[in-house]
């Protein structure tokens, strides 16, 4: 397990984990709250997607530009300020709620506020993770960061089902708030000494389609990239799949936090069993992603609440594995000057699909049935993974023709 925390050695990504982790829990408080808030005020998952989408929308527009943009400043700087309005966000959101304001186009609005910064927000963090660690670290410390993010998702959706039960979502919107002063607090504490910034981009060019033609160049990448949209696109919308799942199946929408907190468990292991791995390879890539394809099938059709947790902690295991092979594959193909692009085009290909995947999904759920919210898109997945087998096995002079190479 010594591998596994081997980036834990520097003291910048110590503090930094720290901070982060207490600001994502709350982060999946108001996640939660928020998807619960919709879905209550309306009972339609369409309308959940709608504001899962508006959230991510600024990233498919903005994402690979806002790259760019970390790939040419200070990122240290760029997450203060970024991180600093988002508190703002958070803490409006819930003044709004609490004096029984949060109409449904109120929650749209500042939701699409809350995309536009996480658009800039997310290459300028996670670029900044590159930066805490020597660059052999660099993918275990992409892969604890993972693990970071998705660990917060154990406590924030269970924390957040027990306040919206009690005190209301607005309280869960403005604990939000106040959990960016850790991150805030871990920023301004980092020692510049310490860091290993990569030399910035030069001024000028044409940042997002040089990013774009090194994925293309590379088959690897670019079989890597078209499975990440398509799993992302179908299979991770679980806001909006999970809470019409079980008001349908498992007791009511309010069960919704718990099974995620359990996914989220098993996205922990996902992600520090990525981390442990001296080499991230597409072979473990697509095992993950069938994971995930096989026990969303099991989850969509679990007849209780009972099942559903067990089928819950697979899922997480492969949705976690997946995105942190994505990010540990694509950083240790990369040049330094592009770490911030490459970033931004994964998180435009994770998240950016939302907009897409959110109002599908959960019109797949409306109009077919609950438990096709979260199949259909497991479906994808396998077909995915069947494919990308089919295609990297093809003989070619590159290298990375084959699927277990780097």
């Amino acid at each position: 397990m010594s591998g596994v925390f081997r980036s834990l050695r520097h003291r910048n990504a110590r503090i930094f984990f720290a901070g982060i982790l207490v600001s994502n829990i709350g982060t999946w408080l108001q996640i939660t709250a928020m998807a619960l808030l919709v879905y209550r005020l309306t009972g339609r998952a369409t309308d959940v997607g709608i504001t899962v989408a508006l959230q991510f929308l600024p990233m498919l527009v903005l994402g690979a530009w806002a790259g760019a943009v970390a790939d040419g400043r200070d990122r240290r700087t760029m997450a203060i300020v970024t991180q600093s309005a988002l508190a703002v966000q958070a803490v409006a959101l819930g003044l709004i709620d609490l004096a029984g304001a949060a109409t449904v186009p109120v929650v749209w609005s500042l939701t699409l506020v809350l995309g536009l910064l996480n658009a800039f927000e997310n290459p300028a963090r996670r670029g900044l993770v590159t930066e805490l660690v020597e660059p052999h670290d660099i993918s275990n410390a992409t892969s604890l960061n993972t693990a970071v993010m998705t660990g917060s998702r154990i406590f924030g959706p269970a924390l957040a089902t027990i306040l919206v039960d009690t005190v209301g979502t607005a309280w869960c919107f403005l604990l939000n708030g106040l959990s960016y002063v850790a991150v805030l607090g871990s920023l301004l504490v980092l020692r510049r000494e310490e860091l290993y910034p990569p030399p910035l981009r030069p001024r000028g060019g044409h940042p997002v389609r040089e990013a774009l033609s090194f994925v293309t160049a590379r088959r690897k990448l670019t079989v890597l990239f078209v499975v990440l949209i398509l799993v992302s696109t179908c299979a991770i919308n679980y806001p909006v799949s999970l809470p019409k799942l079980a008001d349908a199946r498992w007791g009511g929408e309010g069960n919704f936090g718990l099974v995620l907190s359990v996914a989220s468990a098993g996205s922990l292991l996902g992600s520090l069993a990525s981390a442990r791995l001296a080499v991230v390879s597409m072979r473990w890539y697509l095992a993950m992603i069938a994971l995930l394809g096989v026990s969303g099938l099991g989850l969509a059709w679990s007849p209780n609440l009972g099942l559903a947790l067990v089928w819950a902690v697979p899922l997480g295991i492969g949705g976690a594995g997946f995105i942190t092979s994505a990010t540990a594959i694509t950083q240790v193909e990369c040049p330094d000057d592009m770490r911030g692009r490459l970033l931004a085009l994964v998180a435009v290909a994770f998240l950016g699909s939302t907009p897409i995947g959110g109002p599908l999904t959960g019109l797949v759920g409306d109009r077919i049935g609950a438990e096709w919210a979260l199949a259909y898109g497991s479906i994808v997945s396998l077909i995915a993974v069947a494919g990308a087998v089919v295609v990297l096995g093809r003989p070619a002079g590159h290298p990375d023709a084959a699927i277990g190479t780097r």
